[in-house]
């Protein structure tokens, strides 16, 4: 490659250009992020392979597919470690956990999420504090960990639960003891505890938020976004938040600007309490739909309507259902109009904002029978003791699927300076022929301190840019100092394991399968047990637990499985086949019957199988417990 020429990096444009093209190849949106932090770190990649401009690196990009992990390894800052800020941990298990766990009731879960996890040790500290507060019987039943990154190679390593015996210098002797274990020159958690928490993919950004949760983990994750896109992350974690639920955020994240959603719990262990918007769950049911029991719900219509009203406009907007309630008002639209959390979920006929400045009922109905955007022109707005301002009201439907009808969105341009234009022009024109005259007289002046002013000018410019930069090297560089030396000590550990999107399959497949009343068996492409039904607990007397992960030929049951093998292989092999075999087998109660296996592949999209399901059932198809 040629020697490279030191010369600035372009800005403005190329790099919106180049984030633009991250965005579109792998779906990474960093625009969201600081833009000097962006710029830093995107700068060391272009130092690292030599290059000058964005412009030529995006080109770099294109050609060379593996340097997008390098980048993303670079930019996304996985610093992380178990029990880090140990007194703020030991605030969140004297005080907060307790006090979840007395507002939980017994019978109802317990759910923890862990956004922006990195690695995973903030996930398995929680983890830790939670089994002990519970005890380990009431931790597996209860308890979900739902710890996610948009980092999928520190989202692998996490899913291995192993980590150096370096880094667990930081966790207390007794809990290694009881929740770690030495296995191949690493401590790895222990696998029983190990299923309660889940790790999968989700941009703060972009992604839906996890909901129904009781305490959310994010710690100095919010520092690395702009104020803009601060604010969208945490009226998603306001949604995210039960009634009684804690966030719990990193020893720089004050939210001291953000009042209308969290209120401080312990202002100096970082620990808040969401603000409730009354009414919004139980009235937004036309988006929501019925409220579900699964442990990864969709946020289905909710997320259309919210990101359709939130995201498509930056002026002030409002959104009502199809059934005339209130659903949601933005920061804008709510300083404008004095929108208070009990507002939200009501009609919107019982407001005042349905009538002034405008009327909105008729331009609705308008709205809603064209089945297009309505403009209801302008109209003059006015509080006391403010001038009056003029805004161009708009209204626009909002479809699901192109088809149903969500409800309306209603924005309300401001053109007071249009419409007003023409009034100040002779005013202004006046004032400038007097400031003319005035001006003329200075202008022998100006010219003699012009190049004093702009010296000072750049000086003070120059003083502010590098306070601004040491004040954010302050907060990260402990922290990308830390990942690059994490890079240089993990790079050969991660390897790849099953996607969280089989971990959600098979908590869809438990449900399903556990009532068919025959044995169900699923495995993975290597014969490994992934979900074992009620149906064949009952029939070869082995839990769940007892099997997981273990392969099936490898199990003492009543079933003979060298003949059951070659079956599972034909539905594992290029194609996947299904076939059916016939052998004696006896169940746990003692009892000899023909057991029927019907080997059935899991295919991808593109057919290729990547599992089995083993359904075991007697000659006339019944539950195979019954047959004599």
């Amino acid at each position: 490659m040629a020697e490279r020429v030191d010369k600035p990096v372009e800005t403005g444009s190329e790099l919106d250009a180049l984030l633009e093209h991250i965005r579109r190849a792998r779906g990474f949106d960093f625009s969201g992020y600081k833009r000097p932090s962006l710029e830093r770190r995107i700068r060391k990649r272009l130092d690292a392979v030599r290059l000058n401009t964005y412009s030529e690196y995006q080109d770099y990009l294109e050609a060379n597919q593996a340097e997008y992990t390098q980048l993303f390894d670079t930019i996304l800052i996985n610093v992380t470690g178990f029990f880090r800020d140990k007194q703020a941990w030991d605030y969140v298990a004297d005080e907060i956990l307790p006090q979840l766990i007395a507002d939980i009731p017994a019978d109802k879960p317990i759910r923890v999420w862990s956004a922006a996890c990195a690695s995973g040790e903030e996930a398995y500290t929680i983890a830790m504090l939670l089994a002990e507060a519970l005890g380990h019987d009431e931790f597996r039943r209860r308890v979900k960990v739902y710890a996610t990154d948009v980092d999928d190679e520190a989202l692998t390593h996490a899913r291995q639960a192993l980590y150096p015996p370096e880094a667990m210098k930081t966790v207390p002797q007794s809990l290694q003891d009881r929740y770690w274990e030495e296995r191949g020159g690493g401590i790895v958690f222990r696998g029983d505890l190990r299923r309660a928490v889940i790790f999968g993919r989700n941009d703060l950004v972009q992604d839906a938020p996890i909901s129904r949760v009781d305490l959310l983990i994010s710690r100095n994750t919010l520092m690395y976004f702009t104020p803009e896109t601060q604010a969208r992350i945490l009226g998603q974690f306001n949604f995210s938040l039960s009634e009684h639920g804690f966030l719990f955020l990193g020893k720089s994240e004050m939210l001291l600007s953000h009042s209308e959603l969290f209120t401080p719990h312990s202002l100096k262990w970082r620990v808040f309490k969401k603000v409730p918007r009354v009414g919004i769950r139980d009235r937004l049911g036309f988006i929501t739909g019925a409220i579900r029991n699964d442990e990864d719900e969709e946020p289905g219509r909710y997320a259309q309507l919210r990101d359709g009203a939130a995201d498509n406009s930056p002026v002030p907007q409002v959104a009502v259902d199809s059934q005339g309630f209130l659903a949601f008002a933005n920061h804008a639209a709510r300083r404008l109009f004095g929108i208070g959390p009990s507002e939200l979920g009501r009609p919107i006929q019982d407001l005042e904002l349905s009538y002034r400045p405008a009327e909105l009922r008729a331009g609705l109905a308008r709205a809603y029978e064209q089945g297009a955007g309505v403009n209801l022109g302008r109209a003059p707005w006015s509080r006391d003791g403010e001038p009056e301002r003029i805004f161009e009201v708009e209204i626009a439907p909002l479809h699901a699927d192109g088809a149903h009808n969500l409800g309306a969105s209603i924005t309300f341009i401001e053109v007071t300076a249009h419409v007003r234009l023409t009034q100040d022009f002779d005013e202004s024109k006046r004032q400038l022929e007097t400031a003319y005259e005035e001006l003329q007289s200075t202008v022998e002046e100006l010219e003699t301190t012009n190049e004093e002013l702009q010296s000072t000018n750049e000086e003070l410019e120059t003083t502010n840019e590098e306070l601004q930069s040491t004040n954010e090297e302050l907060e990260t560089m402990n922290e990308e100092l830390q990942s690059s030396n994490d890079e240089l000590e993990t790079m050969n550990e991660v390897q790849r394991e099953r996607s969280m999107e089989v971990e959600r399959l098979n908590m869809f497949l438990e449900g399903i399968l556990g009532h068919l009343g025959v044995g169900v068996v699923v495995v993975d492409g290597d014969g490994a047990v992934q979900l074992w039904n009620d149906s064949a607990y009952e029939l070869w007397g082995l839990r769940g637990d007892e099997v997981d992960g273990q392969r099936f030929a490898s199990l003492d049951i009543g079933l003979p499985t060298e003949p059951v093998q070659g079956a599972i292989d034909a539905a594992l092999g290029d194609g996947g086949e299904a076939s059916v075999v016939s052998v004696d087998a006896v169940n746990r109660r003692g009892r000899q019957f023909s057991c029927t296996v019907r080997a059935l592949p899991l295919r991808t999209r593109t057919g290729n199988s990547y599992g089995a399901i083993l359904i075991m059932s007697g000659l006339d198809g019944g539950p195979p417990e019954l047959v004599s």
